[in-house]
């Protein structure tokens, strides 16, 4: 019979070995502190106490058979899927195991273009090659928003071979696809799906928000807990439901790419937010989402401010969006989302999320309360009175880049023979690596993908706004490598990495 949900096998586990007073002889080589006395004058002891690795009574995460076994099917049955795994490589590993569980080499995976960019290391680690659509654009906002499922079956019709489907639930920025019935269309046509819920560990747990990807019937979903559920960064989860997919070969691909020594902190912060979550989930969701509500509501006519909201929805791709994400858009300010990020932190000592050309970020989350949400609200009120004195310009025009060509397959690309060139000269070439701005780390070329002038041209605006750009070796981001010879590679080989 399962463990209860009040109960914490691994924490609990945890502490049990640490009040023994045993004499380690073992790693990690800090000894629970002795050999990291400044750490721990910081971080206290007990956290150092329990930074313990795999001995006799806290199992194995390659082949759990006790505690971690227990946690794992707590959390399955938590968030109401067939089997949980435990990850402390990030989401980013299971979304890279999610996709080398569903393709081989030279399989098709059909993915939207707005995706992060550990599913374009998933497809250069499973060989497998991008079919990808286009989601809905709101130009406003200058954001890719959902994907439709008129717009995922005329594509699986398209590519019969097609192994997968990968729907992100939400994108960053709070916005939902209707992933129900996208799974309905994908599983009558034999082909799974896979869930980005990177931002949306608590969707299971109350009945206003729209259904997790377990909910509904996804095959797979990778979910962070530590980004929305309270566990520690860098720990997450992968939940599998039986049926298209085998949880054995999911669970053989992560113990391909999962590190043999976890840390055992993240392992227990992730059976205490479980707890928490099954336990009075409910409660503490309702509590956040209602103080979402109220700071929409709050700063909804703020001078110069534009929020995201339900006016931006269809019936098609975009069908709701998550209330604990307050994107603010500034372009009426005639500021960029970056600067308004740096303004804040510089004269509030307020960090967003994230920021982009037009817009910046605010999660409202399980550890906010009253009296930090009205700092919020205080703070985007004074803000945007002391903004008024600018002229209200929009700076750039609100577009996104076309999707570029696809050429080659990423992993065909990555593995080419390269030479380097600068972006401003990239015109025309296959690239071997990506870019992009980080967060939100949504590529605006891949690996295989041809550069094009509204490419390099988007990604000079970036920056010259002084934005995060990441995926090129060189981090300057002036250059980049190109494929050196792509005429004798073509999309059908498969070289191997």
């Amino acid at each position: 019979m399962i463990a209860s949900q009040e109960e914490t096998p691994i924490f609990s586990a945890l502490k049990d070995y640490a009040k023994t007073g045993v004499l380690p002889f073992h790693v990690p080589g800090h000894k629970q502190g002795r050999g990291l006395p400044e750490f721990v004058d910081f971080v206290g002891h007990n956290v150092m106490s329990i930074d313990l690795t795999t001995v006799e009574g806290l199992d194995n995460i390659c082949n759990p058979i006790s505690v971690i076994k227990t946690a794992e099917a707590l959390a399955a049955e938590a968030w109401g899927a067939d089997h949980a795994y435990f990850l402390v490589n990030g989401t980013t590993s299971g979304i890279q195991a999610m996709i080398m569980s569903v393709c081989a080499p030279g399989d098709e995976l059909i993915l939207p273009r707005n995706a992060h960019k550990s599913a374009t290391g998933g497809l250069i680690l499973s060989g497998a090659r991008p079919v990808y659509i286009e989601p809905d654009i709101n130009d406003y906002f200058g954001i890719a928003m959902g994907v439709s499922v008129e717009e995922v079956t005329r594509t699986i019709k398209q590519h019969p071979k097609a192994k997968a489907v990968l729907i992100i639930n939400p994108t960053y920025y709070g916005v939902f696809s209707p992933l129900a019935d996208i799974v309905r269309v994908a599983h009558a046509h034999g082909v799974s799906v896979i869930v980005d819920e990177a931002h949306g560990a608590h969707l299971s747990f109350h009945p206003d928000l729209p259904e997790s990807g377990a909910q509904a019937g996804a095959d797979i979903t990778a979910t962070s807990v530590h980004k929305l559920g309270g566990s520690l960064t860098q720990s997450s989860i992968l939940l599998v439901n039986k049926g298209l997919v085998d949880p054995n070969r999911v669970k053989a691909v992560l113990n391909l790419t999962q590190t043999t020594s976890p840390s055992y902190l993240l392992l227990a912060s992730l059976d205490v937010a479980r707890k928490q979550l099954a336990t009075r989930g409910h409660d503490i969701v309702d509590h956040t989402v209602q103080l979402a509500h109220w700071v929409h509501r709050e700063i909804a006519e703020a001078s110069g401010i534009t929020l995201l909201g339900k006016e931006v929805l269809n019936n098609e791709g975009s069908i709701a969006i998550d209330p604990i994400k307050i994107l603010v858009n500034t372009r009426e300010l005639g500021i960029s989302g970056h600067e308004f990020e740096t303004y804040l932190r510089s004269n509030y000592n307020l960090q967003a999320e994230l920021s982009d050309l037009y817009n910046t970020l605010f999660l409202i989350t399980i550890g906010d309360n009253e009296q930090t949400v009205r700092s919020l609200v205080d703070t985007l009120k004074a803000v945007g009175k002391e903004q008024e004195q600018y002229d209200n310009i929009v700076k750039y025009p609100t577009y996104l880049p076309e999707l570029p060509e696809l050429v080659l397959s990423p992993k065909e690309a990555f593995y080419s023979e390269t030479r380097i060139t600068t972006i401003e000269n990239a015109e025309g070439e296959i690239s071997a690596e990506m870019v992009m701005a980080y967060p939100p780390g949504i590529p605006l070329i891949c690996p295989g993908e041809r550069f094009t002038r509204e490419i390099i041209d988007y990604i000079s605006i970036l920056k010259k706004e002084k934005l995060n750009l990441q995926g090129t070796e060189d981090l300057t981001v002036t250059t980049v490598k190109v494929v050196k010879n792509p005429h004798q590679i073509t999309l059908s080989q498969t070289l191997v990495g």
